[in-house]
């Protein structure tokens, strides 16, 4: 069979699921490239292709007519590269996992009559695979629902799930720790961190005092310029915590949490589940799609998470829903299992079938 080439743009929430169904595609002895944008170089000793390939692109929001002319003429550019690479490396398939790095070639590959599809992971459609999503063949889904398009785009849908990495189905393994006088949570802020949580949980933990945050081990991830202020204020209060930028073992630190604190993108969410750990989801607010509140609406129909808005996401309201779970660590686990029911691990081996599906037309 011929190559399979992924495009995904440079972040993570696009590039974990690549990197999962990639995962999946060579160990079916199926050759995967990749190509994204000029961030590509960073992932090169990281992601499972046997090349990867940066094309030019740009995003057309923002910036005014001169900017939105400017990502216009950069992004014909990137068809133009595209449809060069696509000719040289002759794919089977192309698959699109969003962000605008995708759309010169997921272009070009409609233009040169190359079967393509789209998987998409949040449960409202981006921009990109919006605008993509008439050019190709089927839509691989990361939740039931998708919302943000018609029905002859939704009737291209098909749920597969979020594909989730090695690491993830290896921390899924983990039975939820048994709580032995001390509450673990986990706070993360998604792969650029989130400065509300370095605010608020700090805080929070202040409200509480010393002699509860006695009962409380914290894992953090704090955006590199408030590490050193969140640590003074935990040392300050004797509690146990470590706080980072960036931990290359997430999903092993959200298996050994009790409670998870994080924002509500599709690769958190997805993971939450498979790993199966309770949660506050914090949406962030200022998505033009609302994506996330999407995600996290999701995630609690079965009561595995609270949702709260970043406006109600006080102090006071973590003070109290952390006493509430040190009172009564059983409804944790409750909420655990019903975490777990939702996850979908096979969702990287539903996607890869669905690539198959679509290059053998």
């Amino acid at each position: 069979m011929k190559p399979v080439l992924l495009a995904a743009g440079g972040t993570g929430g696009h590039l974990f699921p690549a990197q999962a169904l990639a995962e999946v595609l060579r160990a079916r002895g199926i050759e995967v490239q990749l190509v994204t944008d000029t961030r590509a170089q960073k992932y090169s000793g990281a992601f499972p292709a046997s090349k990867i390939h940066a094309v030019p692109s740009a995003t057309p929001t923002g910036g005014g007519v001169m900017g939105k002319a400017w990502a216009a003429l950069v992004l014909a550019r990137g068809v133009l590269a595209a449809r060069v690479l696509i000719r040289e490396v002759q794919p089977s398939v192309v698959v699109g996992f969003g962000g605008y790095p995708t759309v010169p070639p997921l272009l070009a590959a409609s233009q040169l009559k190359v079967p393509c599809l789209l998987h998409e992971q949040n449960a409202v459609m981006g921009r990109a695979n919006r605008f993509l999503a008439r050019r190709v063949g089927a839509i691989g889904t990361g939740f039931a629902t998708l919302n943000g398009v018609d029905a002859s785009i939704r009737a291209k849908a098909v749920d597969v799930g979020n594909p989730v990495r090695p690491s993830v189905i290896a921390a899924a393994a983990v039975p939820y720790p048994a709580f032995e006088g001390r509450l673990k949570v986990l706070v993360t802020g998604g792969s650029q961190g989130a400065k509300v949580m370095s605010d608020i949980v700090p805080a929070a933990m202040q409200a509480l005092g010393a002699q509860v945050c006695q009962k409380i081990e914290l894992v953090q991830q704090a955006r590199g310029e408030d590490v050193a202020r969140v640590e003074a204020i935990y040392a300050q209060l004797g509690l146990s915590a470590k706080v980072q930028p960036f931990f290359d073992d997430l999903p092993g630190q959200m298996a050994q949490a009790h409670l998870v604190i994080a924002r509500s993108g599709a690769s958190t969410v997805s993971e939450l589940a498979v790993i199966g750990r309770p949660a506050i989801l914090v949406p962030f607010p200022f998505a033009l799609d609302q994506d996330q509140a999407a995600n996290a609406a999701e995630m609690a129909q079965n009561g595995a998470v609270e949702v709260v808005k970043q406006v109600d996401f006080t102090a006071q309201f973590l003070k109290e829903a952390l006493l509430k779970a040190l009172a009564n660590p059983e409804d944790l686990q409750n909420r655990a299992r019903a975490a777990k029911k939702a996850g979908r691990p096979d969702a990287a081996e539903k996607l890869a079938d669905l690539v198959l599906r679509v290059a053998q037309g």
